[in-house]
């Protein structure tokens, strides 16, 4: 798994070739939504992507993570299928309930059998090079679904260019960007670990925990600001040392959102002596969000080695998979 996360920068520079070089066989068209259909590492990359699009898109965008599609999804949606391993149960009911609504059907996969399908239906299917942890993958399939929106004239091609810059600030950074997360891992270890950000970076929240859930092998929970303001903050009431607060920043985060952030910390010091805070470098989106899940997946994996556990096993979920596979869907 560190083999994996220190590519993470030339995992993105091989995502950016693929987007510029697929041939699309749906037409451009007029949309009134767009879904992405996706799980865990392989849907992931749709919630950040939500995020980014929130005050660029003009037409609903959201990220599906169940068997069925919303109904709002028609022939007028642009469903994007992400499914890393392309057998996803969950995700392969939502594109052939896609399929049925005659949606305009984007895949994102490395192959399996939503691969197959699409093949046989004559659907756009990006392959993304297999053999990987889904979790692993994450350039590769954030960066299709910004050049599926680009493609169909929904968002402009600006992101190619931060996303070249992050590719650089992180090769040029690598060895402070791991003593960092070096030294949050040593502050987390032992801990219930709490993510706080603000809702623009909520993806990239997301992303952290989930890091931390499958390669430290530990549970965690995140939350957003202002939200947890108006219940979370209430919880916060007994002495809490056995928990570390980290709290993902950034000088674009609005202002009364920061002012919110400096008043949770006074409330929150008051019950753990644990509070990191991980401010995002770069000066663009693309930048800062690259910044913080490479700095945190580091975090995620030290936390593995300090535990002195794998990071890329997750027999549970194995397990799980295996039990739902003696049930017929």
């Amino acid at each position: 798994m560190k083999k994996l996360v220190l590519d993470f920068p030339i995992q993105l520079q091989e995502a950016i070739i693929i987007g510029k070089n697929h041939r699309y066989i749906a037409h451009p068209k007029e949309f009134s939504n767009v879904v992405v259909t996706g799980l865990g590492g392989s849907g992931i990359g749709g919630s950040i992507v939500q995020n980014y699009v929130y005050d660029k898109l003009k037409i609903p965008f959201i990220v599906n993570k169940d068997y069925t599609l919303p109904a709002f999804a028609t022939r007028k949606s642009l469903v994007i299928v992400c499914s890393y391993s392309g057998n996803t149960e969950e995700t392969l009911m939502a594109m052939k309930q896609a399929i049925r609504k005659r949606a305009t059907i984007i895949c994102i996969t490395s192959g399996g059998e939503i691969a197959d399908i699409a093949n046989s239906r004559r659907l756009d299917c990006i392959l993304v090079p297999a053999g990987m942890p889904p979790r692993a993958c994450l350039g590769y399939s954030l960066v299709q679904i910004l050049y599926v929106l680009a493609h169909y004239g929904l968002i402009g091609h600006n992101f190619e260019k931060e996303i070249k810059r992050a590719i650089k600030t992180m090769k040029e950074n690598e060895n402070d960007t791991q003593k960092k997360a070096q030294a949050i891992a040593k502050r987390i270890f032992g801990k219930l670990p709490i993510i706080y950000s603000s809702g623009s970076l909520d993806g990239v929240a997301v992303r952290f925990r989930q890091q931390i859930n499958e390669n430290g092998k530990m549970l965690a929970w995140h939350h957003t600001i202002p939200e947890m303001n108006h219940n979370e903050l209430v919880g916060w009431r007994d002495d809490a040392q056995d928990k570390a607060v980290i709290i993902l920043r950034s000088n674009d985060d609005y202002s009364r959102v920061q002012l919110r952030m400096e008043i949770n910390k006074k409330v929150i010091k008051k019950y753990t002596s644990t509070i990191i805070e991980i401010y995002a470098e770069g000066k663009s989106y693309w930048e800062q969000v690259f910044y913080l899940v490479h700095l945190t997946d580091w975090v995620s994996v030290m936390l593995a080695d300090m535990r002195e556990l794998d990071a890329t096993e997750v027999k549970v979920i194995d397990f799980l998979k295996k039990s739902l596979a003696k049930v017929e869907l």
